[in-house]
């Protein structure tokens, strides 16, 4: 698909890098900040998950230029709404590599948007760093200028289908997925983990995307009588899908969302009811006050961000923006695209102290963290390494 799109995204992108395309030697000294740019939900069913994304990663964004930035230069994270639409995602992409001039694309939200930018993203050989989405095409280390952050859908879907198939003894598995790029990588994941352990999916049940129509998925599950569910959708649609499920249902099944879903306002449009939910996370919960990086992240979102609550998805956006930073801080002379990615890919393993970092699978982080809600935090019950 990468290819297919190649030459008409070449001629469209003409103007924008007809002067060169030597994005990994730009660079930064006759420049006054560091821009990264992003395109993510700001309005619409997703806009929590954009909304938190900036946050998070301006929260510490924030506290290192009020220490002078990196090299006096102040970092700048340029964000605009594409209301999870994909053809608004490419716009916003070409407007950040041509107006802003982006040294690098960082915290993008979704799997369909970031698929219709791959290809301009692959021509240019722009840094694209942490896109909010585990999907497969991402985890590729040819693709050098693609760094992500955060673990899996496929490692996910693993962890998911082990604890639920060897803790909980489920055999009877049905997802409720988006049916587009995101619920097809979510699908496919889920089958080939349950392919690993000689399961079968018992059935399936989709919504279209941005819409609440979730009815049909219901209708089309209930008859398996599945003894859990995987939920690939946006917060809104999987929570009414879930309140259907439990006022439909004979018994209540495991529901078991992946991170994606954005667990906090999940919750919120669950009003806390948490019963029968497993939650998968690629980040370890923001208000354990063993970590660290939680007690930091939380005491500079609320000077920062007073207003603002802590979520498991601005603590992601918060975990990311250190990283990126401190690759920044490790380059030795002028800041250039090729020096950033090669620090990012070799960063300490404790640079997030007990998160460890470790560039493999095309990703920084590999872990997976199953947790339950309760009294309004969410509570690790097990934890996962890939």
């Amino acid at each position: 698909m990468v290819n297919k799109n190649f030459l008409l995204l070449g001629i469209i992108s003409l103007g924008i890098f007809i002067s060169g395309l030597l994005f990994r030697n730009f660079p930064l000294h006759e420049k006054s900040a560091i821009v990264l740019g992003t395109s993510l939900p700001l309005s619409g069913i997703n806009a929590d998950l954009g909304k938190d994304m900036v946050i998070g990663a301006n929260t510490y964004f924030s506290h290192i230029n009020a220490r002078g930035g990196v090299q006096d230069k102040k970092i700048q994270l340029v964000h605009y709404d594409d209301k999870y639409e994909p053809e608004n995602t490419l716009q916003n992409t070409i407007k950040l590599i041509e107006k802003d001039g982006a040294f690098a694309l960082f915290g993008f939200v979704g799997t369909p948007t970031v698929k219709r930018v791959l290809p301009l993203i692959t021509y240019s050989n722009i840094p694209f760093i942490a896109p909010y989405t585990g999907a497969s095409f991402l985890r590729n280390e040819e693709l050098s200028n693609i760094v992500n952050f955060r673990s899996s859908y496929a490692q996910e879907m693993d962890a998911l289908v082990e604890y639920l198939n060897t803790q909980k003894k489920v055999t009877k598995f049905a997802i409720f997925y988006q049916n587009d790029d995101y619920g097809e990588e979510g699908y496919v994941a889920l089958a080939q983990a349950l392919a690993k352990r000689n399961l079968q999916l018992s059935a399936e049940g989709t919504y279209k995307r941005n819409t609440l129509s979730i009815r049909h998925a219901v209708h089309e599950i209930e008859g398996a009588k599945p003894e859990a569910i995987i939920l690939v959708g946006a917060y809104k649609p999987t929570a009414r899908f879930i309140e259907k499920v439990k006022s439909t249902f004979s018994y209540q099944p495991i529901f078991s969302p992946i991170s994606f879903v954005n667990a906090n306002a999940l919750m919120h449009e669950l009003k806390g009811n948490g019963e029968n939910l497993l939650f998968s996370q690629t980040v370890p919960s923001c208000d354990d006050f063993y970590s660290k990086e939680g007690i930091e992240y939380r005491k500079l979102l609320s000077f920062y961000y007073p207003e603002a609550k802590p979520s498991l998805v601005s603590f992601e956006g918060f975990l990311a923006a250190k990283s990126v930073v401190k690759a920044l801080q490790n380059i030795h002379g002028t800041i250039t695209r090729e020096k950033f990615l090669e620090n990012l890919k070799h960063l300490n393993t404790y640079t997030l102290d007990n998160i460890p970092l470790h560039y493999r699978n095309a990703q920084l982080l590999n872990q997976v963290y199953l947790a339950q809600y309760h009294d309004g935090k969410f509570e690790i019950i097990q934890k996962y390494e890939y």
